[in-house]
């Protein structure tokens, strides 16, 4: 590409954009245009803008958002320089912009504690006083403690090369939860209580391909092939592709949905076009499960969780579910063991044997 592009993120009425400034070239514009359907023109800025989202920070290899508000500004300048080795470090080994957002985020807070004492003089002994603080004083959860101890981790071991740094330093038991489900029966009324053909075939799809919401939004048109009748998730956790079966049930609607839409690009698409947001499909579930009255405390992984354990209580082999959901680890699809009442609904309580005497 001989024409040179500038990146600007900025807000604009409100809106977080990336202004996408070259010189006039109609070729450059055909092909922006054709790569982010969302693009538009801003006469304020005399320059072309794209939504400021990390999925298109990623197709522009700009970096991503340092979640939190004003981060760097509350960390010292003796650890700017510590936070910024660690984005490219992450960047270099093509981690995902969330766990790019998620160890910044983490790591900001090691170093906001530090203040100017520079991050790379900790010995063990100080780290180990700083997560102890952690659970004592600020209560932090495991789940997020975890994720902290990862992102300290990562920049000692990865950014300085100290691979037993942090030997010393024990991680929590994280708690066993289990997963939640729905009922076949709360599924069909979720998806009667769904009026809106291009929502209903989001959540038929979710539910009936045991998706992620991160990996409904990310399916294209190519993906699906209706002969075979298979999708493929591409690029999913783990930048793993894999193939789920289509179900037959879909097929007409998912027809007449992309005669209706047409799609370009992305199965599903926002208004001005691109990556429909997981926050929108989140609220599409959230107002479904209001329509329906289903008070479970529930989000709509449920319909991946309720996916896997309704394939187990129907008789499928484990090792097909784990290859279905995309897990690595056979441990976290017997998980769903717990849940699935394929035994546990033919056990009968000794007060029901009393009943029966």
């Amino acid at each position: 590409m001989s024409v040179a592009v500038n990146f600007e993120a900025i807000l604009h009425n409100n809106k977080a954009i990336i202004l996408v400034q070259f010189e006039k070239d109609a070729a450059m514009i055909a092909r922006l245009r054709q790569k982010f359907p969302a693009a538009r023109w801003s006469n304020t800025h005399k320059s072309w803008y794209v939504p400021d989202t990390d999925t298109n920070r990623s197709a522009l290899g700009i970096a991503p958002k340092l979640a939190g508000k004003d981060v760097l500004a509350k960390i010292s300048i003796e650890n700017q320089h510590a936070l910024q080795r660690l984005v490219e470090q992450l960047q270099l080994k093509a981690y995902s912009p969330s766990t790019i957002r998620t160890y910044t985020i983490e790591f900001a807070q090691l170093l906001y504690v530090l203040k100017s004492f520079e991050v790379q003089n900790l010995d063990a002994e100080r780290l180990r006083a700083y997560f102890l603080y952690c659970i004592n004083t600020l209560k932090v959860k495991e789940a997020q403690l975890h994720s902290r101890l990862n992102a300290v981790k990562f920049y000692f071991e990865q950014v300085l090369g100290r691979p037993k740094f942090m030997v010393a330093i024990p991680r929590p038991k994280k708690p066993q939860t289990l997963p939640k489900v729905l009922s076949t029966k709360d599924i069909e009324r979720l998806f009667m209580q769904t009026q809106n053909d291009k929502h209903l075939l989001m959540l038929q799809l979710c539910y009936g391909m045991g998706l992620r919401v991160s990996e409904i939004v990310r399916i294209k048109v190519p993906h699906i092939d209706s002969d075979r009748m298979q999708v493929m998730i591409a690029a999913a956790k783990g930048k793993k592709d894999r193939y789920v079966p289509l179900p037959q049930s879909v097929l007409i609607p998912l027809r007449k949905y992309y005669l209706a839409y047409k799609p370009k690009d992305y199965l599903f698409e926002g208004q001005d076009g691109g990556q429909y947001a997981i926050r929108s499909v989140q609220a599409v579930f959230k107002n479904a499960m209001r329509k329906a009255r289903i008070h479970k405390q529930v989000g709509i992984h449920g319909l991946r969780h309720s996916y896997a354990t309704h394939l187990l209580e129907y008789g499928t082999d484990i090792s097909f579910i784990q290859q279905l959901l995309g897990h690595n680890d056979i441990k976290t699809t017997q998980l769903y063991t717990h849940v699935a009442q394929t035994d546990l609904a033919k056990i009968v309580s000794p007060l029901d044997k009393l009943k029966e005497q």
